[in-house]
C-alpha cells in the first residue's frame, strides 16, 4: 500500500443542524455545532483513533496533515 501524506475528510451540514465531519480512508466520524468545533472534533477523534497504532498499517507517514473539503447547499442572491 502506497503511503499518504494527508488524512483526508469532508465536511457537510448535520440533517437537523450544525455539522458532520467523515474521514474517506478512516473509520472516524464526529459532529459539531459550528465548523470550528467540528474541525477540533475531528482532530480530537482522529488522535484517539490512531492513538497507539502503527500509521503504517494504515498507510500514513507520521504527522500527517490532514485535508479537509467543505460541502455546502448553494446559496442564491
Amino acid at each position: 500500500m502506497a503511503q499518504r501524506y494527508t488524512i483526508q475528510a469532508v465536511i457537510y451540514p448535520g440533517d437537523t443542524s450544525g455539522y458532520v465531519a467523515e474521514c474517506l480512508n478512516l473509520a472516524v466520524v464526529t459532529q459539531g455545532q459550528t465548523l470550528d468545533e467540528t474541525v477540533q472534533n475531528l482532530r480530537d477523534a482522529l488522535q484517539l483513533h490512531l492513538a497507539g497504532e502503527d500509521l503504517a498499517e494504515f498507510g500514513l507517514t507520521a504527522h500527517a496533515p490532514l485535508l479537509v473539503t467543505l460541502e455546502m447547499e448553494p446559496v442564491y442572491a
